[in-house]
């Protein structure tokens, strides 16, 4: 006969089972369409070089593989590189997947190549007290002489030319061929993506030609950006039934209780961003030199050879998306160069002194600081200045110590020594010298074991004289 009370905890047991696995199955159930409910955040800061674009590519097409409903890029630059930036609204315009530009924090900018990726972008959102503009493009790599394409800066206007024009007759725009070329064509490319978005398409031309700027309402109101939101679910619920152009055809945002998940920068985008610093690929370059000069003073001693091999690479990869300037760059290794010939070269600090002015002035020239976030910090040209000038004055002070200091080898060295005499001996004998047995010659006699005074050095012969204390 069963038990009752074992029974009725047998069933109480198989319904808490049967229980759980249904809510288990109902909450699968429910959370499979929140789980497709998801958008991606993509954060974009700094200034815009290979390692931003490499970053902003990948994540994008990660997140169209992914099945993201939606893209959300917060913007906080002040601008970047032609190429990169390129490669980044070219990523926009072929994606699967609506792009919302969102200038954040408050205080945020998009200038420059941000302004190109605001106005690429499907949906273009600030949030208050952030602005855009000043997209100018400016030459990079420093000024070529006069008349040849290169000089300057690409920031021109062109009411300058326009109020020349007389009679009909058009005036030249100001600026090299190579100047107006690329500002033509950097007003071409935004009007571009200004008439594709159905946004100002005057401003954007002025944006680019004339370097303008707009604060965030502003900019609303001249249909520069779409929507002003204060953070980012204020802006899902502005955006939500709003039409956008994706390619070929027009989608609904459906963003009321959209999930976005962020894809922050990974090890490799940190690492790349960390060598094209213009700092890290300054300090790069110098270790390089240094490493290869001390190899070659030192051969066999490998380390240095094959650290200053591997960070002249890195400075090398770093300079291809820097703004170099030659003739700083060979400023700088000849100063390097006089700073070493002062080890070897007895010119009392004058080479070294030399390679120093040669060293700073060289850093001052190499990279353009017209360009936003690729500039050298002044403090690392001083910083590095001031070792030069250390390492000199650590050089000088050697030699001088050194010429200083009594010699303690060869002939001279023996003169301020003491023999001791190992016989009886008047005019010819046998010493101990450092150990060693020499001939003397001495014009007083002497005795076994007396201590002597090295007057003169011939040969294998030292001339003595009893030591008087």
């Amino acid at each position: 006969m069963r038990n009752p009370a074992s029974t009725r905890r047998r069933v109480a047991l198989w319904g808490g089972l049967l229980l759980a696995a249904a809510g288990w199955a109902l909450a699968a159930t429910d959370s499979t369409p929140v789980a497709g409910r998801t958008g991606t955040l993509l954060p974009v800061s700094g200034a815009i070089g290979p390692a931003t674009s490499d970053y902003f590519v990948r994540k994008l097409r990660e997140a169209q593989e992914r099945g993201t409903e939606l893209v959300v890029v917060t913007i906080d630059t002040p601008g970047g590189l032609d190429t990169a930036m390129r490669d980044m609204i070219q990523a926009i315009l072929a994606s699967e997947v609506p792009v919302v530009a969102y200038v954040s924090p408050s205080g945020a900018r998009a200038a420059s190549a941000g302004t190109f990726l605001v106005y690429a972008s499907h949906v273009a959102a600030m949030a208050p007290a952030t602005n855009l503009g000043a997209a100018t493009p400016v030459q990079i790599g420093g000024p070529a002489p006069a008349g040849q394409p290169g000089e300057g800066k690409l920031a021109t206007k062109s009411s300058d030319a326009d109020s020349n024009a007389r009679d009909g007759e058009v005036a030249a725009a100001p600026g090299s061929a190579m100047e107006r070329k690329a500002l033509n064509d950097s007003i071409a490319y935004i009007r571009g993506l200004a008439e594709l978005r159905g946004r100002n398409v005057e401003w954007a031309e002025a944006a680019v030609r004339d370097g303008a700027s707009l604060p965030a309402d502003e900019a609303l109101a001249a249909g520069v950006v779409d929507l002003v939101a204060t953070d980012i679910p204020e802006l899902l619920r502005l955006i939500d039934g709003r039409k956008v152009k994706l390619r070929a055809q027009e989608v609904e945002l459906r963003t009321a209780g959209l999930v976005l998940h962020e894809l922050e920068p990974d090890w490799r985008t940190n690492l790349l961003s960390l060598v094209t610093n213009p700092n890290v690929a300054y300090l790069l370059m110098l270790i390089g030199i240094y490493g290869l000069l001390l190899e070659g003073y030192n051969p066999g001693a490998i380390v240095p050879g094959v650290v200053g091999a591997i960070c002249l690479l890195l400075a090398l990869f770093a300079f291809q998306v820097l703004s170099v300037n030659y003739a700083g760059l060979a400023l700088i290794a000849l100063g390097v160069l006089l700073i070493v010939a002062e080890s070897f070269v007895p010119s009392f600090g004058a080479l070294g002194l030399g390679g120093i002015v040669a060293f700073v002035i060289g850093s001052v020239m190499l990279l353009d600081r017209d360009v936003p976030g690729f500039s050298i910090a002044w403090q690392m040209i001083a910083a590095m200045a001031l070792a030069g000038a250390l390492v000199l004055l650590a050089i000088v002070s050697f030699a001088v110590r050194a010429r200083r200091r009594p010699v303690i080898s060869g002939v001279e060295g023996l003169l301020r020594e003491t023999a001791e005499a190992t016989e009886d001996f008047d005019t010819r004998g046998l010493v101990r010298v450092q150990g060693e047995l020499w001939n003397a010659v001495s014009h007083e006699p002497v005795r076994a074991g007396q201590r002597l005074r090295i007057l003169k050095v011939d040969g294998l012969t030292v001339e003595v004289e009893p030591a008087r204390d």
